[in-house]
């Protein structure tokens, strides 16, 4: 596609050649921690920018041994080890709050993508890089939007409720009921003294078509005793 850029891929790596692929490999990288940045998810720009960076030096050592030293080795070695080991920098990123949500799947996954796009920079593969990219923000930006979309659709939903009283679980089950509901499963936390915490619950309910998810929580939040309402 990028034919003008053959140049660059041919041959002994030299200055300009390293220049624009860790240049592509900065660029691309910042494009998509930007998106992240912008939500104030844990991996941000810098981040996104230092591994794409670091996947894309990876592979132009491997191709350095190979083309300008001459050295007998593989020239994958090294980019399959950035495919693993970006494993350990994104499932930093992942955390379980106490409402059992687990949180920065999709940003551990931005990082691992980000890692391949520096590594096809690096290889001098800008086609694929820079569509890679294009394809991220995609899934990041518009893609997130139809999540959003079919989930607060969906039959299946789950629920998190906290209330002032053990004794307001019936009440809370009865009201679930009412509405149509059916409650496929519950996980109750009891009251902590030492943490002085509410008790809570968690609901997994499955809703009739007739009534959203926002209507349940709505008629839950007004009764008596009840301290919040949240759909993980």
């Amino acid at each position: 596609m990028f034919e003008f850029l053959n140049f660059l891929r041919e041959g002994e790596l030299g200055w300009l050649t390293i220049t624009v692929r860790l240049v592509i490999a900065m660029l691309c990288g910042g494009v998509i921690g930007l998106e992240r940045e912008r939500k104030r998810r844990p991996a941000g720009f810098r981040t996104h920018i230092l591994i794409c960076l670091g996947a894309a030096m990876t592979t132009l050592t491997s191709q350095y041994l190979v083309l300008n030293l001459g050295l007998f080795t593989d020239m994958a070695r090294l980019g399959a080890q950035v495919i693993a080991g970006i494993g350990f920098i994104g499932a930093g990123t992942i955390i379980i709050t106490k409402r059992r949500q687990v949180k920065g799947l999709t940003t551990a996954a931005g990082l691992w993508a980000a890692a391949i796009v520096g590594l096809c920079c690096g290889a001098g593969f800008f086609e694929g890089a820079l569509l890679a990219t294009v394809i991220i923000l995609l899934a990041e930006l518009v893609f997130s939007k139809l999540e959003y979309f079919l989930v607060s659709n969906a039959r299946v939903c789950n629920l998190y409720v906290e209330y002032a009283d053990s004794s307001k679980l019936g009440t809370i089950v009865d009201t679930i009921k009412k509405t149509g509901a059916y409650i496929v499963d519950m996980e109750i936390t009891k009251k902590s003294s030492a943490e002085n915490r509410n008790p809570c619950a968690v609901f997994s309910i499955r809703t009739p078509r007739k009534i959203t998810h926002q209507a349940i929580m709505t008629m839950l939040a007004k009764l008596d005793g009840i301290v919040s309402v949240e759909e993980l």
